[in-house]
């Protein structure tokens, strides 16, 4: 379905947004900025990488075939990135491998988008907080078998959330997050179904850390948005002091981990997706004028 046309704002005309995402992970926010009238540009900050041990992920793959699971609970665009590339090995689609009694929970808007979009039927997401505290909310089943493949930093929320309302967790590592760039033997290359990336070759410019500390010493950057606690971190330890910069954290997590290293958050996005992106840089940039 046609994307309707976004409502320009006038408050976002001319600002300098950076977002520490890579191209491929970028295009969709940086391409709702620009029709808003901002100047989208890149600093990846995080990438990500195959796990070093597979025979734990392998084995739990195989059990899922098998029918072994009640539940597969894909909480990120990545872990459904490495499953892609575990089918492609495998010389099947992705939704063959979750056999129909098995059911799929997702977190986040656009992980569901993603996941529909391979053919897979989402039966269970959160529908206000998008986090792990959001699925735990809505989570009813009693008991079951449940495969939650996660990164190697995940925290531990979900885990023990469905832990404690009964269910028997198998959770692997499927993928490492690394600092970028992840190293080109292990980086993960499955690429997202067409239909859910913005495709196009009119990418905004990419910052190295000192562009980008020169930009926030200048003044000359509005705002930056973290996607992740891990991209809070990193943006703690590349651009410790933002200035006048305002920091933007998709979701309460990241939130609290750009506090805990000392950042001040500007504004909280709500829905991990560019609209909520945006909704956040709305609320920060109302109240000071149409012009930057």
């Amino acid at each position: 379905m046609p994307r309707p046309e976004p409502h320009v704002i006038n408050g976002l005309t001319g600002r300098r947004v950076l977002i520490t995402r890579t191209a491929d992970r970028a295009r969709p926010l940086a391409s709702l900025l620009r029709s808003c009238g901002a100047e989208p540009l890149l600093l990846p900050l995080i990438d990500f990488e195959r796990a070093g041990e597979q025979a734990p992920l392998d084995a739990a793959l195989e059990r899922l075939v098998a029918g072994d699971f009640d539940w597969l609970v894909l909480s990120s665009i990545t872990t459904v990135r490495v499953l892609l590339e575990k089918a492609a090995q495998l010389g099947a689609a992705l939704a063959a491998l979750v056999p129909e009694g098995t059911k799929v929970a997702t977190i986040g808007s656009s992980s569901r988008q993603v996941v529909e979009s391979v053919g897979l039927t989402v039966a269970l997401a959160p529908a206000d907080v998008q986090s792990a505290e959001g699925l735990l909310a809505v989570w009813e089943p009693a008991g079951g078998r449940v495969f939650l493949p996660q990164a190697d930093i995940a925290a531990p929320a979900l885990r023990e959330g469905l832990v404690a309302r009964g269910a028997d967790v198998t959770s692997v590592v499927a993928y490492h997050t690394v600092d970028y760039p992840a190293r080109a033997e292990a980086r993960l290359t499955a690429e997202l179904p067409s239909g859910v990336v913005v495709s196009g070759t009119d990418m905004p410019a990419t910052l190295s850390p000192e562009e980008a500390r020169a930009a926030i010493d200048a003044e000359t950057l509005d705002a930056v948005v973290a996607a992740s606690p891990s991209a809070a971190r990193r943006i703690a330890q590349i651009l410790p002091a933002l200035g006048s910069c305002r920091l933007i954290a998709i979701g309460r997590p990241t939130a609290a981990e750009a506090s805990r290293r000392g950042l001040t958050v500007a504004a909280i996005a709500t829905e991990p997706t560019p609209d909520g992106v945006v909704a956040a840089l709305e609320s920060v940039f109302a109240n000071e004028g149409n012009s930057p």
